[in-house]
């Protein structure tokens, strides 16, 4: 083990007053966070403590300029009980592409898995046993420098916390296409995981709601016609028996599901393509009788299948859940991965303390 994380250990645990049947996403948090200081050019402070609030200066410099960035990932048990993370290094390398778009220093890839396997192996007990629920992790750094004025931050905080969480979305979704409003361009910051991103999301999401829609299906920024991803995953299409995905061209974040799942398909013998695919192919295909299935893929909800899609003044309603195959196989498989069920020949599964032993 390359680094020395001091450990402190709740000493009121509070996962005994966890329903793991009755999980709300994103507002339940394990018991222990990872958390690191940027000064001087290096990463220090590191520490294993309790789950709390934190105190911040009010210039610190993330509240004003929005140096920010994360991961989202999961771990999971086998039906052997053994705590299991999917393609971690992978999340790792991400977090690092997102730093340097935003003019952030990185972090060692041995330190971000050493600290996450050490604080997955404290808090594996807070992994819902329950099929389609799993342990969410939130790596996230952002700029910390108590000064205003417009530069990159000097110091940084990385921290990683978690929760346990059910299914993000336990039924199909729907989507309007978005023809006014964008996520990003060429150029800009879509790839990163950035925090910004998100908040200039949230607008079009609630016109979205308040038209009756879950999601928004973002367009290109320059014609409004291909289409980029959704708001929480990367999106697929099946037309005529091909399975069509945007192709990541520096506007869309490159999803590991996503990566995973085109990997699986290939395996099993889809013919696949990475492209640009406009909402006008999708139109055609739908108007044919050749769309076959949308579904949407991320860390979070995994595969998430599209009921239907507005467009204009339309709306293309998707085939019922029976005749799904090839999301459903995606999602099966990616499940059967994190439990163990379905053998890994990719090495994609990690055992959790590959990196650390902990006393738990």
């Amino acid at each position: 083990m390359k680094y020395d994380i001091p450990v402190t250990k709740t000493k009121h645990s509070r996962l005994s007053e966890v329903d793991f049947d009755n999980i709300p996403f994103g507002r339940v948090f394990s018991d222990h966070m990872f958390m690191a200081d940027y000064i001087d050019g290096e990463w220090t402070n590191l520490k294993i403590i309790p789950f709390d609030r934190f105190a911040i200066h009010p210039a610190s410099m993330v509240l004003h300029y929005g140096q920010a960035i994360f991961e989202g990932m999961k771990a999971s048990k086998s039906f052997e009980g053994q705590a299991l993370f999917l393609r971690p290094e992978k999340h790792a390398q991400r977090l690092n592409v997102s730093a340097r778009r935003m003019c952030m220093p990185e972090i060692p890839e041995e330190l971000f898995l050493e600290a996450l396997h050490q604080l997955i192996a404290i808090d594996q007990a807070w992994i819902p046993p329950q099929e389609g629920s799993a342990l969410y992790i939130r790596p996230y750094v952002f700029g910390n420098d108590e000064f205003i004025g417009v530069k990159p931050a000097e110091k940084y905080k990385f921290i990683i916390f978690t929760g346990p969480v059910g299914p993000y979305y336990p039924k199909p979704v729907s989507l309007i296409a978005e023809d006014k409003y964008v996520r990003a361009v060429k150029g800009g910051t879509g790839e990163a995981k950035a925090a910004g991103n998100y908040a200039g999301s949230l607008l079009p999401a609630r016109i979205a709601n308040q038209k009756g829609y879950d999601q928004v299906m973002w367009m290109d920024g320059k014609e409004f016609k291909y289409i980029q991803e959704v708001g929480t995953m990367n999106i697929f299409f099946v037309i005529d028996g091909k399975v069509i995905t945007p192709a990541t061209d520096g506007a869309i974040l490159k999803g590991i599901t996503r990566d995973s799942i085109l990997t699986i398909l290939r395996d099993k013998g889809y013919q696949v393509e990475e492209r640009p695919i406009s909402i006008d192919e999708v139109v055609a295909a739908h108007d044919a009788g050749k769309l076959e299935e949308v579904f949407g893929t991320g860390t979070a909800a995994v595969v998430a299948h599209v009921s239907k899609i507005a467009y204009k003044d339309r709306v293309m309603e998707l085939p019922p859940m029976e005749d799904r195959k090839v999301g459903a196989m995606a999602k099966a498989e990616i499940d059967g991965l994190r439990s163990g069920t379905i053998k890994d020949t990719h090495n994609w599964i990690v055992p959790v303390g590959e990196y650390a032993q902990v006393d738990a």
